[in-house]
């Protein structure tokens, strides 16, 4: 249940980590705050938490670093990067860091209580009758649900949990396009609306980390959505 999930809130500025302490309080997490990365990854060395909330411009270790330590370390907590940079490129580096998700400031309460409950859902046990499905496959790509593992041919792909989650979305649906509330929906449980970006980055990076010079895979039905359709 979402409702006992611990949830450790990083950011230096005491307002926001005091609003969103209570607010996180009041849906019934278990919540832990910190000002910076460094007492952020000492919270997480010492006693594991279920997500973190981190803030990306932070004094000392900020967040992009302490996702980056922890994915180093084989730690796969759900994170949910808050920034105040809107540009592509910067909400590109926090998935890049290992980040699962981004939320730009400022934001609404409702559409960061949503992101946490898709990347929690996400994060759970997989059923017994999941958990001993085989591999999926379309052409040379591969997807391992039970490892949680994507190989393009010989090689494997590093993806975050949204990656991977939106990748399986896809693969499952080889050959269907897919429009964009569907997706926002079966993967964060929210539908962001036609002027949110948060589809079309995960879209641009999942590409650029499967294909890597090769031939593309996801293709683009402009007004509709996506569909993995491998070319050739």
């Amino acid at each position: 249940m979402e409702a006992t999930a611990t949830v450790l809130v990083a950011d230096d500025d005491r307002a926001i980590r005091d609003s969103l302490e209570r607010a996180l309080q009041l849906e019934g997490y278990d919540v832990r705050t910190v000002p910076d990365g460094v007492q952020a990854l000492a919270v997480v060395h010492s006693e594991p938490v279920d997500l973190l909330v981190l803030d990306v411009m932070m004094p000392g270790v900020d967040g992009l670093g302490v996702a980056r330590v922890l994915r180093a370390e084989r730690d796969r907590t759900p994170i949910l990067m808050l920034t105040a940079r809107v540009e592509t490129p910067d909400r590109v580096a926090g998935l890049d860091a290992g980040a699962d998700d981004y939320l730009a400031k400022p934001f609404e309460l409702e559409e960061l209580l949503a992101r946490l409950r898709a990347l929690l859902r996400r994060a759970a046990p997989m059923p017994e009758d999941a958990a001993e499905e085989g591999p999926l496959s379309v052409g040379e790509l591969s997807l391992d649900p039970r490892s949680r593992r994507v190989w393009r041919g010989e090689r494997e792909v590093e993806l975050s949990k949204t990656e991977f989650d939106l990748l399986e979305l896809l693969i499952r649906n080889a050959g269907i396009v897919l429009d964009h509330s569907t997706i926002y929906d079966r993967i964060w449980g929210y539908d962001f609306g036609p002027e949110s970006k948060n589809l079309a980055v995960y879209i641009s990076y999942l590409r650029r980390k499967l294909e890597d010079g090769g031939p593309p895979l996801i293709q683009t039905v402009r007004g509709v959505g996506y569909t993995l359709r491998p070319q050739g």
